[in-house]
């Protein structure tokens, strides 16, 4: 169990809160599939502040997704305080997660995201008057440092443990680094050893055993899962049973993958209309099909894909495809599966 403030998880596996995936369809995938805690893809605190439509859309949560967190940015403590306000009174997320994490320049352009990890001295008091002004859980995402000579982990997590906050995630990778390069998990168990609130570890944990690994080797509380779970919810289930019980459940077949994927789609194109959810969920599709016999060809045609049906008609046709020519191999394997 993983426990964050008042809120309780039933296991240590977090999704993390990707931008462009993690929206109430993926995340409603992700906790069906057995996931602890999910978070929301950030939403910017102007944004909420403003009442921007598009933004405060993002502000959905489904029951069926709670314990869920919200992730906040922003690089100005009054705007991230009335944010946080909104999210605290006008959502049933369980938790508010401040991003300290985010690499791209347009955001830390504007003192967000992870360019709070240079400024330590600012932080606690910024997780200070989010805490007083909210009663949900505050919690940070944040990255190990801003570069190689800026490493202020243990530092810049303390700032947010002595404002109050309830949790910490860190990903073991510099800003610099981006999704390259190694996270490193040494000084994630820094930040473990360091602090007495919980602390999520991220970075480079693709398969259950990883999982298994990061928790062994950093002591941490629980384990946040990004890109290793993209067309993949199999993954989030797959370790939840093998942390729950050293287990591994098979991998899925074929067909069972195309099963989720369409769901994913349907589900979607009811949040966003078909228009919009077709095109956006191409990536997704690519992200299903990889690593499948003759995906390639398929994924071209998806990219060109405008319809619902059409994209059905395509993925059903290739599952069948598969099916001929494997024989009665993929038959046992559906079998073994359900």
């Amino acid at each position: 169990m993983l426990k964050i403030g008042n809120v309780e998880a039933p296991n240590r596996v977090v999704l993390a809160p990707m931008a462009g995936v993690c929206n109430p369809a993926f995340r409603l995938i992700a906790k069906e599939f057995g996931t602890g805690l999910v978070c929301a893809e950030m939403v910017s605190d102007k944004a909420i502040v403003h009442g921007n439509t598009r933004s405060m859309e993002m502000l959905y949560v489904d029951d069926r997704e709670k314990p869920l967190s919200l992730q906040i940015f922003g690089g100005d403590t009054e705007t991230l305080v009335q944010a946080a306000r909104i999210v605290d009174q006008q959502t049933n997320a369980d938790i508010i997660d401040i991003n300290m994490g985010c690499p791209v320049p347009k955001i830390t352009k504007c003192d967000a995201g992870a360019r709070w990890l240079l400024q330590p001295d600012k932080i606690e008091a910024m997780i200070a008057t989010v805490v007083a002004a909210v009663s949900k859980p505050v919690t940070v995402k944040m990255r190990i440092g801003w570069d190689s000579d800026h490493i202020y982990a243990v530092e810049n997590a303390k700032a947010v443990e002595r404002g109050g906050g309830s949790a910490v995630s860190v990903h073991g990778r510099t800003r610099e680094q981006l999704y390259t390069g190694k996270a490193d998990w040494n000084i994630i168990r820094d930040v473990k050893q360091a602090l007495s609130i919980p602390v999520i570890g991220n970075g480079d944990v693709v398969t259950p055993e990883d999982a298994k690994r990061m928790l062994d080797e950093t002591g941490v509380d629980g384990v946040m899962i990004g890109r290793g779970a993209l067309g993949n919810p199999w993954m989030l289930y797959r370790t939840v049973q093998y942390l729950a019980n050293g287990e591994l459940p098979p991998e899925p077949s074929a067909e069972e993958k195309i099963r989720i994927a369409i769901l994913h789609m349907d589900r979607l194109i009811a949040l966003k209309g078909e228009h919009v959810a077709v095109k956006e969920m191409r990536k997704h599709m690519a992200w299903y099909l990889k690593g499948m016999t003759g995906a390639a060809r398929v994924k071209d045609i998806i990219m060109e894909t405008e319809k619902r049906d059409e994209m059905v008609r395509t993925l059903d046709a290739y599952v069948e495809h598969l099916a001929m020519s494997s024989g009665s191999g993929s038959a046992e394997e559906s079998a073994v599966l359900h």
